[in-house]
């Protein structure tokens, strides 16, 4: 039938180039061919023009055989033919077939034009042959072309394309008549380069020469808005759109669906999408990545599941955000039936498939799936890929499986990126290998990482995680740019390895450098105060906080809580509480927990039934502060209530930790077989804890034959520890057997054990002063000791009587009084009525637990000089006031 129509006449090449044109734009290779067929049968196929218009409709319908094989049957084939084939192959992608043409073309002395130029341009920065690209800049100049606006453009973008983006400018700026597809070809290269910015800049310069703007213009600096975050602007260029006529091209659209959806603004973003008629895959793309980088991953899958009502089938980019939505709300069902439709779509070989499932495994905890996607990966392992494995290993506290893929990954001699640094020292620091940690010191040295301020950040994390203080500050040194998330990695670690003062004197170091801190340093320095019992600079701590703004911070309101209950101040502890907003499970169990070691037990399990009235469930951590709230007062019956229904009540399996506090509980009250028998009757071994809990039931209840069982377990668990000996030694001197305290001393001293000294320590004016018992080293220590001689009398007129019989010194009555009289608190208590104003509470730190002898004499104390001395010992506070001691006597 096509046939039919063509005329015999001798002017029949134009109709037949005009049918063959038409036929190039839809695309029509089948009529064509009938159409080459009946120009062979009639002899016209040789005629030069007909030649040109069948290579030209071959290479736009990318029937590239045919085309090569009629330049290639020429003779000698004109520009004509050879611009047509190198179009071809440059509009198709197959820049390096375009060159080798252009090549060709060149070396049969066939001289380019306008139109042929552009296209080898654009070949020349499809494959990013720069040295070729410069080579046709000359001809361009040689033959007197770069007046011409398209080859302008086109050289624009090739320079650009090339990563010349200085040379670039400088040959847009010479275009004598700019047109838009001038600055069009300048500012989306900009923007392809992420230099949003300068792009933002150029396109508002063509709007002020009076260029005005196509709808490609628009629907890439709408792409340059999104990449700025700046929806402002974007709110401008969706107003030119609007006022041009543009607001119904489909790309404009899509490129403001996806400014809106990344800008966070949904209510323009759904606008604009259901002002689209049709909309797309990209369009459906573009609104659902959007909520899911806005967290709105719920909103995304509804809008996925509108999609396929619609009749869209989603593609591997729209599955990619949906992955994503998965994993952030923990869908692993709903993940597994996405990666089913991407098995059948037969993508998976796509890497960016690929890390995107074994994120979505890695969050959903199902390790062993995110697994079986990495391993069916091609043997050469994508970084991205190995990155998310790590990451999810750590992340789900597998820390040796994270670091053995690290070491495979070397042993393969693959490169490693910042990103496979931060995930493997996080697995260091939470599996507290140091040998591995030194190890990846040394390659970050070698690798050139030193000066990459996040790496060096994450070093001085894992050093203080292992608890090598020295090698976090030495690194720290070495930062070349230290900077506030630099100062919180060494400050958390001082903080957490007890070196609070020298977390603090960073603080200082820190404002000097006029850094505004964070709330996460203030809690730190919050909870090193709360270590120290730095009590007035945790004050100023507080108004920092409060200038900062962050007393809405959960964090720091916690951190506050801890701070004021471990430096004795449990009122300001429960005024920090009152001002959390919104108190979640740490809140309250810091404020619990804080009660009970001030020995306020009915005021912590009241606080507990609240926090369970408010709909908070507790933790382990939780439970445990309870248990101590009984403990510290001796109610048994209730910390046995808790204790059976932890699990019934509240989900909560029995820790270690609960045990211990239980069987102290037992234990302290004089139930010792009962003690005895939670031990046996644990479904697990029991530990330092345990042992250490009966053993000290067996020193307060004087029972020989089970202080030797547990100590002897001890001996076996912690044999570096002095306390078992001490206590132990303690319950053989009350019951008078000296030889076995005798020989507890010897194996002592055979084992090098070194009891661990008694230490008490106090704030003052922003300085911490130590004591040791018999400490002369304080400047003022003649006035202590006086201090000292002068309570004594006092406290003796009142009725006190040292208690010697629980220093365990062979020595004389007498010479034992005096060792009691220089106990460490005691000189800490003298120092601070020296140097502290009158009425001020005394606050004081021991180390150890405080001893009877130095208990009851400051019952004495507190009444005599009318102030509360509050003193904090290893397992609780105890407040003197009025001649007795918050704890009743029992702790």
């Amino acid at each position: 039938m096509l046939l039919q129509a063509v005329p015999k006449s001798a002017s029949a090449y134009i109709s037949f180039s005009k049918l063959l044109s038409e036929l190039s734009q839809t695309k029509s290779v089948k009529q064509g061919l009938q159409i080459h067929a009946h120009l062979i049968k009639t002899g016209l196929s040789r005629d030069a023009k007909h030649h040109n218009h069948l290579i030209n409709f071959y290479s736009k319908c990318k029937v590239f055989s045919h085309a090569r094989k009629l330049v290639d049957e020429s003779e000698k084939p004109d520009l004509v033919s050879w611009s047509s084939l190198i179009s071809g192959y440059a509009q198709n992608g197959l820049g390096q077939e375009a060159l080798l043409s252009f090549r060709e073309m060149h070396a049969l002395g066939v001289k380019c034009n306008e139109f042929t130029f552009p296209s080898v341009l654009k070949a020349c920065a499809s494959t990013s042959d720069f040295t070729l690209g410069k080579q046709v800049h000359g001809v361009v100049l040689v033959t007197g072309f770069q007046s011409d606006v398209f080859v302008a453009n086109t050289l624009v973008v090739m320079y650009a394309k090339c990563g010349h983006l200085i040379d670039a400018r400088t040959l847009f700026e010479d275009i004598p008549e700019k047109n838009v597809v001038s600055w069009n070809a300048l500012f989306s290269c900009y923007a392809q380069n992420d230099y949003f910015s300068e792009a933002m800049a150029l396109f508002q310069e063509m709007i002020a020469s009076g260029t005005r703007p196509d709808e490609f213009s628009l629907s890439t600096v709408l792409n340059i808005a999104t990449g700025l975050g700046d929806i402002g602007q974007g709110k401008k260029v969706h107003g030119y759109l609007i006022k041009l006529g543009y607001d119904g091209d489909p790309f404009s659209l899509n490129a403001l669906v996806d400014m809106y959806a990344k800008g966070g603004d949904f209510g323009n973003a759904i606008t604009v999408f259901g002002n689209i008629q049709e909309p797309d895959i990209v369009s459906w793309n573009a609104i659902i990545a959007g909520c899911v980088y806005h967290d709105y991953n719920g909103k995304a899958l509804e809008l996925l599941e509108q999609m396929k009502k619609s009749g869209l089938c989603p593609n591997m980019f729209t599955l990619s955000s949906a992955l994503k939505a998965c994993a952030a709300l923990g869908l692993p069902e709903l993940g597994k039936q996405f990666h089913a439709e991407l098995i059948k779509m037969e993508v998976m070989r796509d890497p960016f498939v690929a890390v995107g499932l074994i994120d979505m495994y890695c969050k959903c905890r199902l390790m062993k799936d995110a697994m079986i996607v990495y391993r069916s990966m091609l043997p050469e392992k994508d970084l991205v890929a190995i990155n998310a494995m790590i990451c999810g290993h750590s992340q789900n506290r597998e820390d040796e499986e994270a670091l053995t893929l690290f070491v495979e990954m070397r042993k393969r001699c693959m490169e490693f990126d910042q990103a496979t640094l931060l995930a493997v020292l996080n697995a260091i620091a939470a599996s507290e290998d140091i040998v591995f940690c030194k190890q990846v010191h040394s390659l970050v040295a070698k690798s050139g990482y030193k000066a990459d301020s996040f790496v060096l950040n994450s070093l001085v994390d894992s050093y203080g995680k292992c608890r090598h203080v020295l090698d976090a500050a030495r690194v720290f040194e070495e930062c070349p740019d230290t900077d506030l998330p630099s100062y919180t990695s060494l400050m958390t670690t001082y903080a957490q390895c007890g070196h609070g003062e020298e977390a603090l004197k960073l603080y200082s170091k820190l404002l000097d450098m006029e850094l505004k801190p964070d709330s996460f340093i203030c809690s730190s320095l919050l909870n090193a105060c709360a270590n120290l019992s730095a009590y007035e600079q945790g004050k100023q701590i507080h108004v920092h906080v409060l200038k900062l703004g962050f007393m809405s911070d959960v964090f720091a309101g916690n951190s506050l809580v801890n701070m004021y209950a471990k430096c004795g101040s449990v009122e300001d502890a429960g005024n920090a509480f009152d001002e959390i907003p919104e108190r979640t499970v740490v809140s309250w169990s810091a404020m619990i927990g804080g009660l009970a070691q001030h020995g306020h037990a009915k005021e912590a399990l009241r606080l507990f039934d609240d926090m369970l009235g408010d709909g908070v469930s507790p933790n382990h951590v939780t439970l445990v502060s309870v248990l101590c709230a009984c403990n510290h007062t001796g109610l048994v019956d209730e910390a046995q209530r808790y204790f059976d229904t932890m699990k019934e009540q509240f989900g909560i399996e029995r820790t270690h930790e609960h045990y211990a506090c239980m069987i102290d509980v037992l234990g302290r009250s004089g139930n010792l077989n009962k003690a005895v028998d939670l031990v046996n009757n644990m479904p697990f071994e029991a530990n330092g804890a345990i042992w250490g809990a009966l053993l000290g039931a067996a020193k307060t209840h004087k029972n020989v034959e089970l202080g030797q069982r547990a100590a002897n377990m001890l001996y076996a668990l912690e044999p570096e520890k002095s306390g078992t000996h001490v206590l132990l030694a303690n319950i053989y001197a009350s019951a008078g057997l000296w030889e076995d305290v005798a020989k507890v001393r010897r194996l002592m001293k055979e084992s090098r054990v070194k009891k661990e000294p008694g230490m008490s320590w106090m704030e003052v004016k922003d300085n911490i002063y130590t004591f040791t018992a018999g400490d002369r080293s304080n400047p003022r220590s003649e006035e202590i000791y006086a201090k000292l001689e002068e309570l004594g009398y006092l406290a003796a007129k009142a009725g006190y009587v040292p208690m010697v019989e629980i220093d365990l010194h062979d020595v004389e009555k007498k010479e034992k009084e005096l060792l009691l009289s220089y106990h460490s608190e005691k000189l800490a208590v003298a120092f601070a009525l020296i140097v502290t104003p009158h009425g001020a509470p005394i606050r004081v730190k021991k180390n150890l637990r405080i001893c009877l002898d130095c208990h009851t004499v400051f019952k004495y104390i507190c009444k005599i000089v009318s102030r509360e001395i509050i003193i904090r010992d290893i397992s609780r506070f105890h407040h003197f006031r009025g001649g007795s001691c918050s704890c009743g006597d029992y702790w």
